[in-house]
C-alpha cells in the first residue's frame, strides 16, 4: 500500500495558518500488526533503494527534521532508518552554536555536515533553527556578531531568502532535499512530557528548559507558520506531518523518502568490457 503524502505538502507561496493543519491523520493501519508490517516493509526498501543511491552516487539526500519538543523527530528517526547501512547514512543534531560557529554565517555549520553524492544526511534541528529559535528568542542574535546595518526591518525575509537561494543551489548541484515539520499538540507534547517523567528511563529525556520552551508555544506556532510559508519550494517543498500519533507518522515519514529516493535517478554503474576482461582473468586465479 503506497501512502498518498500529498495531502501533507504544504503548497509553495500558500498561506500558513497552522491552527488549521490538523495534528492527527486518518490512520493508515488498521491494527498494531499491520502497522508492524507496513514499516517492516517500507524499512526493507529503503534498505535496498539506499544501495542502489550509494552504488549510483550521482546525487545526494538530505533529510530535515523539525518540530517542537517531544515531537518524536528521534523516533522517527530511529525507526524510519532502521534498515539503512550506517556507511551511507550520518545524522547531525544541531544545538546551541559553538563560540566558533557564532563567527561564521548562520548556514556555515551546517554546510559542513551535507551529504556527499551517494550518501543520505539526517539535520535533527537544521540551520531552521536561525528562523524558528532564533526568531522567538531574538535577544540570541546579540551572540551572533552582526552589524546593525544587517539587522533592519527586512532582517528576516533576507534570512528565508537565504535559505532558498541555498536550497536552490544544492538542488542544481545534485542534492535532494525532504522537510518535515512533525506537527505536534499543546496537550500532546503535555501528555509526552509527564511520560519522560513519570518513566525513569525516559527522565534523561526531560530537562526544565523543555518547561520554559513550552511558555512562548503560541510564538513557535508563528515561527513554524511563516516558516513553511516563506520555504516551501517546489524543488524543496515542506511536509506538515501530524505528529499525535507517532505511528502514523513514521508511516507518512517512511513514504516521504521512499518517494524521495524512487524520484531519483539511480542505476547500477555498467561494467564496461575492458573491466569485464580483467575481472575474468582475476577469476581464474580464484577457481
Amino acid at each position: 500500500m503506497k501512502i498518498d503524502t500529498q495531502n501533507f505538502c504544504v503548497r509553495p507561496r500558500s498561506k500558513v495558518n497552522l491552527k488549521k493543519w490538523p495534528t492527527t491523520s486518518k490512520p493508515v493501519f488498521s491494527s498494531k500488526e499491520e502497522y508492524k508490517r507496513l514499516l517492516e516493509k517500507h524499512v526493507q526498501q529503503l534498505s535496498e533503494l539506499q544501495e542502489l543511491h550509494a552504488a549510483s552516487a550521482k546525487t545526494a539526500l538530505l533529510l530535515i527534521f523539525q518540530g517542537m519538543d517531544a515531537a518524536g523527530k528521534d523516533g522517527a528517526i530511529r525507526h524510519v532508518m532502521s534498515g539503512v547501512n550506517p556507511q551511507g547514512c550520518e545524522v547531525s543534531s544541531f544545538k546551541q552554536p559553538s563560540a566558533t560557529e557564532l563567527q561564521h554565517d548562520f548556514l556555515w555549520r551546517s554546510t559542513q555536515r551535507l551529504p556527499e553524492r551517494g550518501r543520505i544526511g539526517i539535520f535533527n534541528r537544521s540551520y531552521y533553527e536561525e528562523v524558528l529559535a532564533v526568531r522567538v528568542h531574538p535577544e540570541l542574535l546579540a551572540n551572533e556578531g552582526l552589524s546593525d546595518e544587517a539587522r533592519d526591518k527586512n532582517f528576516w525575509k533576507k534570512r528565508y531568502r537565504s535559505i532558498v537561494d541555498a536550497e536552490e543551489h544544492l538542488y542544481r548541484n545534485g542534492t535532494r532535499i525532504v522537510k518535515i515539520f512533525l506537527h505536534l499538540s499543546e496537550e500532546e507534547q503535555r501528555k509526552r512530557f509527564l511520560a519522560r517523567i513519570d518513566a525513569p528511563e525516559k527522565n534523561w529525556k526531560f530537562s526544565i528548559s523543555d518547561i520554559h520552551e513550552r511558555k512562548f508555544w503560541k510564538q513557535y506556532q508563528e515561527a513554524f507558520g511563516e516558516c513553511l510559508q516563506e520555504t516551501s519550494t517546489e524543488h524543496s517543498p515542506w511536509y506538515a506531518v501530524p505528529a499525535d500519533d507517532k505511528e502514523n507518522a513514521r508511516l507518512i515519514i517512511s513514504q516521504l523518502v521512499l518517494n524521495a529516493l524512487r524520484g531519483m535517478k539511480m542505476a547500477y554503474p555498467k561494467t564496461t568490457d575492458e573491466r569485464r576482461a580483467e575481472l575474468m582473468e582475476i577469476r581464474k586465479h580464484l577457481v
